[in-house]
């Protein structure tokens, strides 16, 4: 399960505060139940009696309705059913009271390795029978964490009247919470949390649970209880702690008549999505709760100073609730408080020295964890941070911090955590960091420390687990040097260690090779090129070792295989310069096997999925491997990612590649792939991205990738191959699509007008963003550009470059999310479709090299963040419409070979223009007084060379004069003439 279950089941505060709960609840139940290993055993009981026999039989009939993959229950048999797994029996009479069928299953926490089909053995199924109904003594129930399926819970659970503790969380129960549990007037605990499937219409039958101390509805659909569950709950006196975590409650009503929660110590409704406009007053009337977590909702109404009623509060979580402003001072007189988050909040920049100080008004202050992570900080760290005595935990990455760490950094003796990663800090990490002795997890990744990390850094961090340090390998390395004496033993063991692009010194690998415990390891772009430094210290690692990440070095030569890591999960060696075979590994704990960009050759092995039977993630893009793609795939079937692309692979694309019906991302670019591409690839039905581009694929593009099977596909590339035929219509039913590329194809016939069927393009309500990290290379603005992290931001359709013909279809207006389109290259007719400024975000727009004819629709100058702009070889004709972004893509190719185009920016003046083309009118004013001066020299000075020329000439040269007077006696008659034949045709014409 994910980590936010995990975190809310392995808190060790959720742990203590429920342990709190349940054991003020015991002191409630009647004596014979109060020890739960061995219910109702008297001190003075000597003899236990053998179960009911009609409670025996009940237990039978129960069995045989359950599904029990493990055996769990195999211990259900005999005649003394108290014996059997699970099951108490009161020692006095005999009775079942307890039944606790709760999947024994470890579920996991962060730190774990969780294997999810051991966990699905572990759960009971099946159907409830009625059987027992028999067990009119049972006061404890459990069947937490098991797999029901989505049935629904019982009816006849509202008849267990003795029942005092029932648990069905997350054993997926459905359907609507039956109300007869209102009946169970002995319950103390009920917990219904994290059964995804269950509702509720109203909680009405709540008020008869007047001894209820636990409420657990977390990942409750109480959406149609409207503002009533608050009136529902408020009926409760006996209520100790209330869970409403992600229960799609809408809003808080603001005021209750008489509130009756007054002993309400725990009330958790995050993750609802709540909004306000005023704060609910009877909210902060419940002046006994110590655990108040509002996280995760969208709080618009300002922060109350009423929370400073909350004398007795010690648990605080206001992380993303919307929270704007300054930091609340009012905060500051919580003197009890001991965990407060505000992550992921909207403060100004520069409040964090006023909110130290408001937090030191309490003169025994007792905050122990304080995340103000992601809340936009903007300022340097006070000096005052080292006030907080007894904290333990500070986080404060993911702000816009900067300068240095203070030295007062040393007076939190007790901090065992400190993150300030994802920071804009620089300067030199002060020594004093090296007084913090009990601490344990030190990240300070991504900011740019300079200076040396010597031992003095480290030779008091006796308890250090956890250290990061270092910034993207895509920046410039940092001039932090780590190095220490080659000398030195530090007086601790790291479980993970983490530095990214760093400088580190000779003492650094001795240093290393005394870190023997390690678990993951992370020691990118530091320039390792010392294959036998390595390799020495790789060999003495410990077993345990899970992650391995030493990629964007200088690593070279053949990796050694011969080592053995049998717990190794990850492994990244990408970006360096190794080269030989496939490095393959017999181990049943590898997920993920990272070979991208290297010089690996050969073929790959085809015993792949037998050596690594768990492999999840396999990239090799960017090597020499050649030969055909390993046929044998049926053993990996938990593949989920498989990137070969930027290889010599050829051959056809196998067919058992259709058994991995867990793969969600196919990349066999850039080989030289041929045939057909396979029906087979339709069984994958989790597939989401699709990259067959740069090959030599032939035929027509499959219907069925666009059938339901790979509906969920938000990526086709199938670019650069030699597909034939036309577009299927089918592929409009992806409604998940944001990039389609099928350019370079031998594609025709016409553009599919129903386009506006992705949905993805059309509206935000897709979940089509829903993708990890994944890059891919697109045309994009003119270029190919390589994209990774960001490929969920990119909307791209590109049908360049094929044989299309017809007209674009006016739909295509409607995708209005369309970052890209490109169908240049084709022989497309008709005009541009009239309403191409709906594309709003379109940044690229190629129609170039068709047959198009028409005006540019003048909608197109309201598209503002186009970058890219290519109408040129069609048949386009009139005025280019204006526009504040058009003219800024004043490159005259846009337009070229448009040779009916007219208007700026082309010198090409449109009928009823100027003759000359007009000015701006800032030219005007600045030239034109210029300009008519010139013009005014010019004349004269024509004037005078063409008079004296030939005037001058004639009156001073007289053989000259008299030659030309004859010149024009000889021609007069001449030209007589011709006016009169000329008279005589105008008036034949126009009379």
């Amino acid at each position: 399960m994910d980590t936010l279950l995990a975190n809310t089941f392995f808190n060790p505060l959720n742990i203590s505060l429920s342990f709190l709960i349940l054991l003020l609840a015991s002191t409630y139940l009647p004596t014979t139940i109060i020890c739960l290993g061995d219910i109702g055993v008297p001190s003075t009981s000597t003899v236990k009696p053998l179960c009911i026999e009609e409670e025996r039989r009940a237990l039978v009939g129960f069995k045989q309705h359950l599904v029990d993959p493990s055996g769990r229950l195999s211990s259900w048999v005999g005649h003394d059913c108290c014996q059997w797994e699970g099951i108490s029996c009161n020692s006095s009479t005999g009775h079942v009271v307890k039944m606790d069928l709760r999947n024994p299953y470890p579920y996991p926490d962060s730190d774990a390795r969780w294997d999810e089909s051991a966990y699905n053995k572990s759960c009971l199924g099946g159907k409830i029978n009625a059987s027992l109904l028999s067990l009119k003594h049972l006061k404890y129930l459990d069947l937490s964490y098991n797999e029901f399926q989505g049935i629904r819970i019982p009816m006849f659970f509202g008849e267990l009247k003795s029942l005092q503790y029932l648990n069905l969380s997350l054993a997926s129960f459905g359907g609507e919470i039956p109300p007869s549990l209102g009946n169970l007037s002995s319950l103390n605990i009920l917990d219904l949390g994290m059964n995804f499937r269950l509702f509720s219409r109203n909680l009405t039958w709540l008020s008869h649970l007047s001894s209820l101390k636990y409420l657990n509805l977390n990942y409750v659909d109480l959406s149609r209880t409207g503002a009533r569950w608050a009136y529902d709950i408020n009926m409760l006196p006996s209520l100790l702690e209330l869970h409403l975590s992600s229960c799609q409650i809408e809003s808080i009503p603001l005021s209750l008549q008489r509130i009756n929660l007054t002993s309400l110590l725990v009330l958790d409704m995050s993750d609802n999505g709540i909004k306000c406009s005023s704060s609910p007053s009877w909210v902060f009337n419940l002046s006994s709760l110590m655990t108040l977590d509002l996280s995760w909702n969208n709080f618009s109404c300002p922060f109350p100073n009423e929370f400073a009623n909350f004398k007795s509060l010690e648990h605080l979580d206001l992380s993303q609730t919307g929270l704007k402003g300054q930091i609340p001072k009012v905060i500051g007189n919580l003197c009890k408080l001991k965990v407060l988050s505000l992550s992921y909040n909207k403060f100004d920049g520069g409040g964090i020295e006023e909110f130290w100080r408001s937090v030191s008004n309490c003169p025994n202050n007792s905050l122990e964890s304080l995340d103000l992570s992601n809340c936009e900080l903007e300022s340097q760290l006070p000096a005052s941070i080292g006030m907080l005595k007894n904290l333990q935990d500070l986080n404060l990455g993911g702000n816009h911090l900067w300068g240095s760490i203070p030295n007062s950094i040393g007076h939190l003796s007790s901090l065992k955590t400190l993150d300030l990663s994802f920071n804009k800090m620089n300067g030199s990490i002060p020594k004093s960091l090296g007084q913090l002795y009990e601490l344990v997890h030190l990240d300070l990744s991504y900011n740019t420390w300079e200076g040396t990390l010597t031992e003095a850094h480290f030779r008091n961090l006796i308890r250090l687990q956890y250290f990061r340090v270092g910034i993207q390998v895509t920046d410039p390395p940092m001039s932090l040097i780590f190095d220490v004496a080659s000398v030195w033993v530090p007086p601790f063991k790291l479980l993970s260690i983490a530095i990214i692009n760093c400088q580190v010194g000779p003492g650094f690998w001795v240093w290393l090779q005394s870190q023997t415990e390690l678990i993951q390891v992370t020691l990118r772009g530091i320039g390792i090129s010392e294959d036998s430094i390595l390799e020495e210290w790789l060999l003495k690692m410990s077993s345990q070792l899970k992650n391995l990440d030493l990629s964007n070095n200088q690593l070279s030569g053949d990796f050694p295989s011969h080592l053995k890591f049998p717990n190794l999960e990850h492994i990244d060696l990408s970006h360096n310069q190794l080269e030989g075979p496939f490095p393959l590994w017999r181990s049943t704990s590898v997920y993920a096997l990272y070979l991208e960009s290297n010089i690996f050759s050969g073929p790959i092995p085809s015993t792949i999925g037998q050596m690594m039977p768990n492999l999840k993630i396999l990239s090799v893009r960017s090597n020499q491997f050649s030969g055909e793609m390993p046929h044998a795939w049926s053993v990996g079937r938990k593949i989920w990612f498989l990137d070969v692309g930027h290889n010599n692979l050829s051959g056809n694309i196998p067919t058992s590649l259709g058994v991995l019906s867990l793969l969600e991302v196919l990349k066999l670019n850039n080989n030289n792939f041929g045939g057909v591409i396979p029906d087979s690839l339709q069984n994958c039905s989790g597939l989401r991205s699709l990259d067959l581009g740069h090959n030599k694929l032939f035929g027509n593009i499959p219907l069925w990738i666009g059938g339901s099977n790979v509906s969920l596909l938000y990526r086709l590339q199938l670019r650069s191959n030699v597909f034939t035929g036309h577009i299927p219509q089918q592929l409009c039913n992806l409604r998940n699509l944001h990039i389609l590329d099928l350019s370079h194809n031998s594609l025709s016939g016409t553009i599919p007008k129903c386009l506006d069927n992705l949905t993805s393009l059309v509206n935000n309500n897709s979940n089509a963003f829903g993708m990890g990290s994944e890059q891919a290379t697109l045309t994009l603005k003119g270029a190919e550009l390589v994209y990774n992290v960001t490929l969920k931001l990119v909307t791209s359709i590109d049908l360049s470059s094929n044989k299309l013909q017809g007209e674009i279809p006016e739909e295509i207006s409607n995708l209005i999310l369309l970052g890209t389109l490109n169908l240049s290259m084709n022989q497309l007719t008709g005009k541009i479709p009239s309403k191409i400024g709906n594309l709003h975000l379109l940044e690229t727009l190629d129609f170039s090299h068709n047959h198009l004819s028409g005006h540019i629709p003048q909608s197109l100058s309201s598209l503002t963040f186009l970058s890219h702009l290519n109408l040129s070889y069609n048949n386009l004709t009139g005025r280019i419409p204006s526009g504040s972004q058009l003219q800024t893509l004043n490159d005259l190719s846009i337009y070229m070979n448009n040779p009916l185009l007219c208007g700026v920016p082309l010198s090409t003046n449109c009928l009823g223009d100027n003759t000359f083309p007009a000015k701006d009118a800032n030219d005007k004013n600045e030239d034109g007084n210029h300009d008519k001066l010139w013009f005014y020299v010019s004349v004269v000075l024509g004037f005078i060379v063409g008079f004296w020329g030939i005037c001058g000439t004639l009156i001073l040269k007289t053989s000259w004069r008299y030659a030309y007077f004859e010149f024009f006696d000889n021609i007069k008659d001449k030209v007589a003439l011709a006016i009169a034949l000329k008279a005589t045709c105008f008036k034949r014409i126009f009379f």
